[in-house]
C-alpha cells in the first residue's frame, strides 16, 4: 500500500513525494517522481563542465545508499574509479551494479565498517591509494543526553570522529606525495545549528570539524584539500530513522506522516533535499577546480540555517 503525503511535502521542483509505510521490520522507502529540469541536468549525468578528475580513484564510505551513494554515482559520472564501502554486502553489490550500469564505469565494493579498525583495513585493501576519500557515517537516533551512557558516547565518537580521522591519517600522506587529494566529510547542519535531541552527533561531528580545520591548512599547499558538507533535511532513509526516533521519543500524538510533512514545510525551500544535490556539490569539492577551497564547512540545507555566517 502506498500513502501519498500532502501537497506541502513535495520533491524538487514540484515532484510528488511518496512514502511506502513500514511493513513489519521492513524499510520505509522514499522516492521522487520527476526528472530534474535542464538547468540541473548535470545531476542526471549530462555534465557541461569537466571537473578534471577522470581517472582518479575514490573510496566512498556509506556508498550503498542515500547521500553516500549519490556522491559515488556523481564521481563515477566524472570518470572516477569508485569503490563503495558499507556494512551490508547485499545493498553494496546492488548499488555498485546500478552505478556501473548507469555510468559505464566499473565500481568496486567492500563490506567494511568505518567504526572498526578491521573495517578500515578492509576498505583500504580494496582501494589502497585513493585520490578521493568520502567519509560518511550514519548519525545516532535522537534522544535525551541523560539517557546516554559512556558506551553511547564512545560509539558516536568512533563513527563520526575517530573513524574518519583514522581514515584521513591513513591516506593523506599518499595524497601529498601524489600532489593531489580531495577529502570530503559528510557531517550535518547540526554542528552549526545544534539540536538538543542529537547531542551525540553535535559533539562528535564538531570534534571532526575542529580537527580538519588544523590539518587542512597544512596539506593545501600540496594540492590536498579537506572540506566538510553540512546537509540539512534530506529525503533519505536516515531522515526516516531520525523522524521515527523523534516519534518514539516524544511524538505528541502525531503520526509519522505529520512529522515528516511538518519538517518539509518548516524549510524555506518547502521541501526536503534530494541526495543527488549533495552528490553534485561533493563532486565539485573533489574537482581540480576546487584546489583553493579547503577547511570549509559548506551548508546545503535549503536555507534552513537562520544565520548570516
Amino acid at each position: 500500500m502506498t500513502a501519498r503525503l500532502s501537497a506541502h511535502c513535495q520533491g524538487p521542483f514540484g515532484a510528488p513525494l511518496f512514502l511506502i509505510p513500514r511493513v513489519a521490520a521492513g524499510p520505509i522507502l522514499i522516492r521522487f517522481d520527476a526528472a530534474l529540469p535542464r538547468g540541473l541536468q548535470h545531476i542526471n549525468g549530462e555534465s557541461s563542465m569537466d571537473l578534471g578528475i577522470s581517472g582518479k580513484t575514490a573510496l566512498v564510505f556509506g556508498g550503498s545508499r542515500g547521500m553516500g551513494r549519490a556522491c559515488a554515482l556523481q564521481l563515477a559520472r566524472e570518470g572516477v574509479a569508485v569503490t563503495i564501502a558499507a556494512r551490508n554486502p547485499q545493498t553494496l553489490e546492488q548499488a555498485a551494479a546500478e552505478i556501473s550500469k548507469e555510468t559505464g564505469i566499473g565500481v568496486g565494493w567492500v563490506s567494511a565498517d568505518l567504526t572498526q579498525a578491521q573495517g578500515r583495513d578492509a576498505a583500504l585493501a580494496a582501494c589502497p591509494h585513493p585520490d578521493i576519500l568520502i567519509n560518511n557515517a550514519d548519525g545516532p537516533l535522537p534522544g535525551d543526553f541523560r539517557d546516554w551512557s559512556r558506551d553511547d558516547w564512545i560509539a558516536a565518537l568512533d563513527a563520526m570522529m575517530l573513524g574518519p580521522i583514522d581514515m584521513i591519517r591513513r591516506v593523506v600522506d599518499g595524497m601529498v606525495e601524489r600532489r593531489f587529494g580531495r577529502i570530503v566529510n559528510i557531517v550535518s547542519r547540526s554542528v552549526k545549528a545544534p539540536h538538543a535531541e542529537v547531542g551525540l552527533s553535535n559533539g562528535a561531528r564538531s570534534g571532526l570539524i575542529g580537527f580538519v580545520g588544523g590539518l587542512a591548512r597544512q596539506t593545501v599547499r600540496h594540492n590536498v584539500t579537506i572540506n566538510n558538507l553540512l546537509p540539512g533535511a534530506f529525503a533519505t532513509d536516515a531522515q526516516v530513522r531520525h523522524i521515527q526516533g523523534m516519534l518514539d521519543e516524544a511524538g505528541g500524538g502525531k503520526t509519522f506522516e505529520q512529522l515528516w510533512d511538518e519538517r518539509a514545510r518548516a524549510n524555506p525551500a518547502g521541501r526536503y533535499g534530494q541526495p543527488e544535490e549533495v552528490g553534485a556539490l561533493c563532486a565539485y569539492l573533489c574537482s581540480a577546480q576546487a584546489g583553493y577551497m579547503t577547511a570549509q564547512s559548506v551548508l546545503i540545507d535549503g536555507g534552513g540555517y537562520p544565520g548570516t555566517y
